[in-house]
């Protein structure tokens, strides 16, 4: 009994080392136990449902992720380098070259020129000649100005993020005008009951807008699709004069930079509810997003100084002063984000910064009264206008 148990054993186990060996020229010497447990799916990404006709948002966190160092879309990858300064007194718009810190052409514009715009699908840059009611338009490509086109008093200009409309901010008209985007035809005024609307951002699906009225000290929202003011009230600080708007990157902010306020105003968009003022320095003005959207460069006009406010600890972390001071104003970051590029609008003058420390790397004479400098091209895929906001 014992002996042929053994002898079946034997026999059972070369069988199996037979069958083991079927079909396999390489059996694993160390095979996984089956997972017998059901796969679990993955959550579903968030999305944003955006504007009809909106590019889709790339990251429901981040409205600015589009914006990383040097992704230029195909449209502006081959457009050189530079940076574009509207001076309201002189009626011209210096053109610098980033690498050289020099001037390399002067074009002459309408009457008091204010920001240089690029066009939403950043084929054109538009010139605001706001006392001379036209817009020239400049071909960032060979630099070259192209015929002016009439518009009514073009302060700033903005486009919808689905490219349908340009909106220009017609300041003492007192109006929102929506426009064809590419001829400028008016298709629709919006009249607002406030003073000086000048400057704006969108909400990150796009559905609506902020705007700041300059010299009642108030604030708008406004409903993208209908075209109409949905909201409005007015700043808790006497003399309140907001200027330039933007959203956080997790679009559930929006800051609204005040030079009488000396501070920005934060705002939850969606309920529109009465701002809370976070001081920053004199004359707050400026507001621009690093390439990362870690942080807001804040120029404070009024001290010659640039606060960098820090998204995610929701707090000012540095304040960089120009050296012999200045009126740091409008502007915007370099394609790789190492620069910050300010206009000095009481100076005659343009300031190159260097967003790691601070430092000053250039301090550029140009024409009277620089203000709405547009560092072009950037990265991004399409643009909502000002002085380039991209997404």
């Amino acid at each position: 009994m014992h002996r042929n148990l053994v002898t079946r054993t034997l026999i059972a186990g070369a069988a199996l080392i037979a069958l083991a060996a079927c079909g396999t020229q390489s059996p694993d010497p160390a095979p996984q136990a089956l997972n017998t447990k059901a796969a679990v799916p993955a959550p579903p990404k968030k999305t944003v449902q955006g504007l009809p006709g909106m590019p889709p948002v790339l990251d429901p966190k981040d409205v600015y992720a589009a914006d990383r160092p040097n992704q230029l879309s195909p449209v502006v990858k081959d457009f050189p380098s530079r940076v574009y300064v509207p001076n309201t007194e002189s009626d011209t718009v210096s053109v610098i070259d980033p690498k050289t810190y020099e001037i390399i052409e002067t074009i002459p514009v309408g009457r008091q020129p204010q920001h240089v715009v690029p066009s939403w699908d950043m084929k054109t840059l538009w010139v605001n000649n706001n006392r001379g009611h036209t817009l020239t338009p400049i071909d960032p490509k060979t630099g070259k100005a192209g015929k002016e086109v009439e518009v009514h008093d073009p302060y700033n200009l903005y486009f919808t993020p689905n490219g349908k409309y340009a909106v220009v901010m017609a300041s003492l008209d007192r109006e929102l005008v929506f426009r064809d985007p590419h001829t400028m035809e008016r298709i629709k005024t919006e009249p607002v009951t406030c003073y000086g609307v000048n400057h704006a951002d969108f909400s990150a699906d796009g559905k609506y807008f902020i705007v700041s009225c300059e010299f009642s000290g108030e604030l708008l929202k406004v409903d993208t699709e209908k075209m109409e003011v949905v909201g409005q009230q007015k700043l808790p600080f006497d003399g309140a004069m907001p200027q330039d708007v933007k959203i956080s990157p997790d679009g559930k902010k929006f800051y609204i930079a005040d030079m009488m306020a000396d501070g920005m105003w934060v705002l939850d968009g969606e309920k529109f509810t009465e701002p809370t003022l976070l001081p920053t320095g004199k004359g707050c003005h400026g507001l621009y997003v690093s390439r990362d959207s870690r942080e807001m460069y804040v120029s404070n006009r009024g001290e010659g100084s640039i606060s960098v406010f820090d998204f995610v600890k929701n707090k000012l972390t540095k304040k960089w002063h120009l050296p012999d001071g200045g009126s740091p104003d409008m502007g915007g970051v370099s394609a790789d984000g190492k620069v910050l590029w300010l206009s000095g609008r009481y100076d005659a003058e343009v300031y190159a910064i260097d967003t790691r420390n601070g430092t000053q790397l250039a301090r550029i004479p140009v024409g009277d009264g620089p203000h709405g400098l547009a560092v072009y091209p950037q990265p991004g895929r399409y643009s909502l206008g000002h002085t380039g906001i991209f997404r």
